[in-house]
């Protein structure tokens, strides 16, 4: 007898999962704000050294606040004043003769920055001067969190398979909302720096459990809705975070704004449920017996004696050795597996990179930081909804392969377009930014497929590991933009195209009953 079974008997699809995902969404609002969080508090404001310290009599004091900066800062070549560089003295014969400035002597900002705070009230950049030679440590800030996410994930995918998957969703609740309101009160950059990372760790839980336990809870026919819904609380979370942005906009009191709804979530969790696939999966009959009936009485199913039977569900999950703990190590033990898990592992890889190496770029085209993410966002839906009719007329595989082609595809046309049309630069990235969307909202429920019950979680845990390696890599990538300005691009888009081919090598799930053993990846797919 297979689960599926089960799901017909009890209705696959009723109440009982809609109030699953409903409890889901309001969970993984706050994680697209927290991935996404970066672009904001970490941003550049215009800046210029501070000047004061030039200040040598009333001349200087009789100057306007511009003809101060004019002798005191030397222009760049495109006229505008350097960020980083200042006069030893001032300049007063400039303000006759500003043509030449090459002969004259510059050092680095000596007092420190001052900020143009007419768009962002403070972020860590004015906070601890992140700029010029330290600008590396603003994009680290980026790199640290999704290190930590990369290694939650991990950990709470061997945790989830191992006490469950409603547990450790409320453990990653409440975790990851203590750890980010302390990091908004943090006094020095090392201290933000720990509880990020801590940060990241605690939250990534949250979407791989929820994505798990709504998979593992709906018949085969709705599995694609699920995946799509599940998505698009990413799609609605970004979309309302650029609104957020724009309205607080000092650094740490918009890191509480996006935590908040971690309240919600921890009040909610209280009537969601376990999986019940991980519990029979386990020889937990008894509470998996109890779920199922109460997802029988929701849904208004009635008369199911024989099918929640303990000895009927024994039958739904024959496990190769009886109270055997499966590990990250069952995912290469065998064939199938071992193929199974360096596929997806590199598909994630590349999915992730290329969509956070376009989120993260929000600056790059010139145009308004909040418009751009607002329209990042916004398009993720038309993608999304493409997806959720893709999946079953051209099969996950398909969709993922082709989404992945057109996102490289449109980074491969930002490398050659010139970087004065910033708003045709713009709309090819937005494009991008949706067939990206549209491979990530596909991966997530095709690899929540592709694994079996037994390690599907370890399985989610080591592929969301693998993505958060391409995120944390991403902000580095960025920063390629030093050496030449399009070689990001270049980068995101062959990565983007390895992806591509990589998910050409796995097996199509369309219509097929989700893998409960090892025995069955070996055996049947």
């Amino acid at each position: 007898m297979k689960f599926e079974n089960v799901l017909n008997d009890i209705d696959g699809f009723g109440r009982f999962q809609i109030m699953i995902i409903v409890i889901s969404f309001i969970g993984r609002f706050t994680l697209p704000c927290h991935f996404m969080l970066n672009n904001f508090i970490a941003a550049v404001p215009s800046h210029h050294c501070n000047i004061n310290s030039l200040d040598d009599g009333s001349i200087f004091s009789n100057l306007s606040h511009a003809e101060r900066l004019v002798v005191s800062i030397p222009a760049q070549d495109d006229g505008t004043l350097s960020s980083c560089q200042m006069f030893t003295k001032p300049e007063y014969h400039l303000l006759l003769n500003s043509s030449n400035t090459s002969h004259l002597i510059t050092v680095p900002c000596q007092n420190g920055w001052d900020y143009d705070n007419s768009t962002f009230r403070s972020t860590l950049t004015s906070q601890w001067d992140l700029v010029c030679d330290r600008r590396g440590k603003n994009k680290a800030t980026a790199t640290i969190f999704f290190v930590g996410v990369m290694f939650g994930a991990m950990s709470f995918g061997s945790l989830s398979d191992r006490f469950g998957r409603r547990i450790m969703l409320l453990v990653s609740y409440v975790s990851g909302m203590l750890f980010a309101v302390a990091s908004a009160f943090s006094s020095s950059y090392v201290m933000f720096a720990v509880l990020r990372f801590f940060t990241g760790f605690c939250i990534t839980g949250i979407v791989i459990v929820s994505a798990v336990l709504s998979v593992e809870w709906v018949d085969v026919e709705h599995r694609k809705l699920v995946g799509v819904v599940d998505s698009l609380s990413w799609t609605f979370g970004n979309t309302a975070f650029a609104a957020i942005a724009y309205l607080v906009t000092d650094w740490r009191w918009l890191i509480v704004s996006v935590t908040s709804p971690l309240i919600v979530a921890i009040i909610t969790w209280r009537w969601m449920p376990e999986s019940a696939r991980w519990l029979i999966a386990n020889g937990k009959l008894e509470q998996a017996k109890m779920y199922l009936e109460k997802c029988a009485k929701m849904n208004r199913r009635k008369g199911l004696t024989n099918t929640l039977k303990s000895e009927t569900l024994a039958t739904i999950v024959v496990r190769e050795k009886t109270n055997r703990t499966y590990s990250y190590l069952d995912l290469i033990r065998t064939p199938k597996m071992r193929k199974l898990s360096v596929s997806t592992g590199l598909v994630w890889f590349c999915v992730a990179t290329a969509f956070y190496g376009i989120s993260f770029n929000i600056t790059g085209f010139g145009l308004n930081i909040y418009l751009t993410q607002f329209t990042y966002a916004l398009i993720e839906l038309p993608a999304k909804i493409a997806v959720y009719y893709l999946l079953d007329k051209i099969g996950r595989r398909r969709t993922e392969v082709g989404s992945l082609l057109l996102t490289g595809i449109c980074l491969g046309i930002n490398v050659l377009v010139p970087k004065e049309m910033s708003v045709a630069r713009t709309v090819v990235a937005v494009f991008g930014k949706a067939f990206s969307s549209a491979s990530f909202a596909t991966l997530v429920l095709y690899s929540s497929e592709l694994y079996p019950t037994v390690v599907r979680q370890n399985g989610m845990g080591y592929n969301s590991f693998m993505a958060r390696l391409g995120v944390s890599v991403a902000p580095l990538i960025v920063l390629l933009d030093d050496v030449w300005k399009e070689l990001p691009q270049l980068v995101l888009c062959s990565l983007a195209l390895l992806g591509a081919m990589a998910a050409r090598t796995l097996a199509e799930t369309r219509n097929r009953c989700l893998p409960e053993t090892i025995e069955d990846i070996e055996q049947n797919w």
